[in-house]
């Protein structure tokens, strides 16, 4: 007697079934997540006043770090032209001629770390001290000009430690008298500028926190006035995360919301400085410009916007929902 053996099912028609479940399932999840997006909006369109106050308060505190940021950007751009513009000042010995200076400076051209050399004569000398100084009449009972000729060096290296190596290289050499640098105001500038970066992360720090207080308050009054309906909610079967899900969209429009307010009141702010920045910029012979956050600390900033609205919807929900059981 022979035995008949059921053919398995198609391979093809079974893996089908399963895509189609597979776009079906996206599909809902898809249209009950659009739902609740519109539906969030309409809230909030419903509701312009208490939406916008929210919205502002937002805005402003991720506004003041946002403008720190700025101020400590600008500032670190003049700060790099002011390094750029950093010299050594060689005084020669009284016997160094003019013609001596000039060779000098060409070999100091060929000297590792140097990245301009130029000689300041000793009549050129005379002529900056007398316009400096205002003491015609005294330089001219001297007879002669007392003044060496001058050696300004810019090192190629912005750092202090590398400008001070140079220093002491260029000091060693016999024709010259005097090696000065100035790096007290530099070491100055460059503190001042890692104070206001602490500043500025440790402010924002705790304006993100506010944000967070912020949400967190705002929907635990909106939980209250639905506390019925979620209760009800619960009672028929609604899950956590159901629940949670219209409120994180709350949390997530006003951080958003709140971003592109800060964005817009810092862009307001920058155009009633960028002016009096130039005309400022312009009476000591600079073509310095207020920059502003530019596209990709913008996006940021929306992130952060959207990230902090989440985070203080997720935690302002799932704590209340646990105090919210059916009777």
């Amino acid at each position: 007697m022979k035995r008949h053996r059921t053919p398995a099912p198609p391979e093809a028609p079974r893996r089908g079934a399963e895509r189609r479940a597979g776009v079906n399932r996206f599909s809902a999840w898809l249209r009950n997540h659009l739902r609740v997006f519109f539906n969030t909006l309409g809230q909030l369109y419903r509701a312009p006043l208490h939406a916008l106050l929210t919205v502002a308060v937002i805005g402003i505190a991720l506004a003041l770090p946002a403008a720190l940021y700025v101020l400590l950007q600008n500032t670190q751009r003049l700060a790099d032209h002011w390094e750029g513009t950093a010299q050594i000042s060689l005084f020669l010995k009284p016997s160094v001629s003019d013609d001596e200076a000039e060779k000098l400076a060409a070999r100091v051209r060929g000297l590792a770390g140097i990245k301009q050399a130029r000689v300041l004569s000793r009549a050129q000398a005379l002529e900056e001290f007398r316009a400096l100084s205002g003491l015609d009449q005294a330089l001219a009972a001297l007879g002669e000009n007392p003044l060496p000729a001058l050696l300004i060096v810019t090192p190629a290296s912005e750092e202090p430690a590398d400008a001070e190596a140079v220093l002491e290289t260029l000091a060693a050499l016999p024709e010259v008298e005097t090696a000065e640098l100035d790096l007290g105001w530099l070491k100055r500038l460059r503190a001042l500028l890692d104070l206001m970066r602490r500043a500025v992360w440790l402010l924002g720090a705790l304006l993100c926190s506010a944000v967070l207080l912020i949400m967190g308050n705002t929907l635990r009054l909106a939980i209250q006035n639905r506390h019925e309906e979620i209760e009800l909610m619960r009672l028929i079967g609604a899950t956590d995360t159901f629940l949670r899900r219209p409120f994180l969209y709350f949390g997530l429009m006003y951080g958003l919301l709140g971003a592109l307010f800060a964005l817009i009141l810092l862009g307001l702010t920058l155009g009633l400085l960028a002016a009096p920045a130039k005309t400022l910029a312009a009476l000591y012979n600079s073509s310095f410009e207020i920059n502003g956050l530019g596209l990709n600390a913008s996006l940021g900033l929306l992130a952060l916007g959207a990230l902090l609205g989440l985070a203080g919807a997720w935690l302002a929900v799932s704590r209340q929902l646990k105090q919210i059981q059916p009777g």
